[in-house]
């Protein structure tokens, strides 16, 4: 009896050390492993899987994990389907931001985007791999954008970007600097690998464009986008609430390109425009002007001219629009016709998960002019 047990405890150890055996499997070096683990995020045995698959070639064990990833991946997200995913982030990707005055040295084009990307949990949304998928979204959504406005007056600059146009597209990097480099995969494939690391459902839920050319820019506009995003994690064009907003700033050809080229004006103007993105986002703000100046605390409250200004400690108390104003004279911009020089002309602002009637697009009309000032500034 006491033979057997010991021939039971040496076949137990003999099997516990060929269980936890370092040696690698087959004739994949463990170099090669490590080498390739160092290059992605896989376990050891996937680096193995990898490497025997491909004759111990680290770049072809590459593209095999690649294609592995985008497999596994579309076949976990098939099977997530029919899962709610109404959590994640609102990114935004501004590209060229504008200030164009017509010929000159401040003329250029404005460029932007903003996408909502979800997931199920806010664990998730947390995640790393989540916020630069999100951010090379953005970045791509706002690079491919075709200028699509027809008004004159350029009211219709926003334009939602249909979601299966985004989905085909090549991904672009947002930190890189080779734009023509050959993209590895579409948006597509990219969320379909990231579903399959995370395992949760992970969709585009809509994305929005704004595109100047600087052709289109007449001389006497200056227009300039901006964004702002609230509840950053770890990337500052991204949050729950997010928005675009595009200001204009209006005056002679000469006087434009005066002020933009002091570097402190400059400077301080776009301090303003960030402050109004800001504002908006920070405020219950659903419309930029009132529907009058006589109208309900609350249509006040909700307009981003009627609100105080609290975003930009300059401002000393006034609203929004006396600001502007106060702003405009000081720069000798204001005249009878164009009583608000400086003025937001259109905000898109939206928060995760929320309806698309709650989503905000406030755009101005050309013909606002005096209604965009209280009557005691006019």
């Amino acid at each position: 009896m006491l033979h057997l047990c010991l021939r039971q405890k040496g076949a137990l150890r003999s099997s516990t050390l060929r269980t936890y055996s370092t040696k690698p499997a087959g004739n994949v070096p463990i170099k090669l492993v490590a080498e390739l683990r160092k290059l992605t995020e896989v376990s050891l045995s996937k680096a193995r899987e990898a490497l025997s698959a491909s004759n111990n070639d680290v770049q072809a064990a590459l593209e095999w994990l690649e294609k592995d990833a985008s497999v596994s991946g579309a076949k976990k997200a098939a099977k997530l389907q029919g899962r709610d995913a109404k959590e994640g982030l609102i990114g935004t990707s501004v590209l060229s931001r504008g200030t164009g005055a017509g010929e000159g040295p401040v003329r250029g084009g404005v460029r932007g985007a903003m996408v909502e990307l979800n997931c199920e949990t806010d664990f998730v949304a947390r995640n790393e791999l989540f916020g630069k998928l999100l951010a090379d979204i953005s970045h791509t959504a706002a690079f491919i954008s075709e200028h699509t406005s027809t008004s004159g007056d350029l009211s219709d600059v926003f334009q939602p970007l249909p979601i299966e146009v985004l989905q085909d597209a090549p991904l672009l990097s947002h930190t890189s600097t080779d734009s023509l480099r050959p993209a590895k995969q579409t948006i597509s494939e990219a969320i379909q690998e990231l579903v399959g690391k995370v395992g949760e459902k992970i969709s585009l839920r809509r994305a929005l464009t704004a595109v100047i050319p600087s052709e289109r820019i007449l001389a006497g506009s200056a227009y300039h986008l901006t964004s702002y995003a609230h509840g950053s994690i770890r990337i500052p064009g991204q949050g729950r609430i997010s928005a675009l907003l595009l200001s204009n700033l209006t005056g002679s050809h000469d006087k434009l390109n005066q002020l933009f080229s002091s570097q402190d004006t400059s400077k301080e103007l776009f301090s303003i425009q960030h402050a109004l993105a800001r504002q908006a986002v920070g405020f219950p703000t659903l419309t930029i002007k009132p529907p009058s100046w006589n109208a309900s605390e609350d249509e006040l409250a909700s307009a981003l001219l009627a609100q105080q200004f609290m975003m930009y400690a300059p401002s000393n108390g006034a609203n929004v629009a006396e600001f502007l104003q106060q702003w405009s004279k000081k720069h000798e911009l204001v005249s009878e016709d164009m009583p608000l020089p400086l003025v937001p002309t259109a905000l898109a602002k939206w928060t995760v998960g929320e309806s698309d009637s709650a989503a905000v697009l406030s755009v101005l009309s050309k013909e606002a002019g005096a209604e965009l000032l209280p009557s005691s500034t006019t």
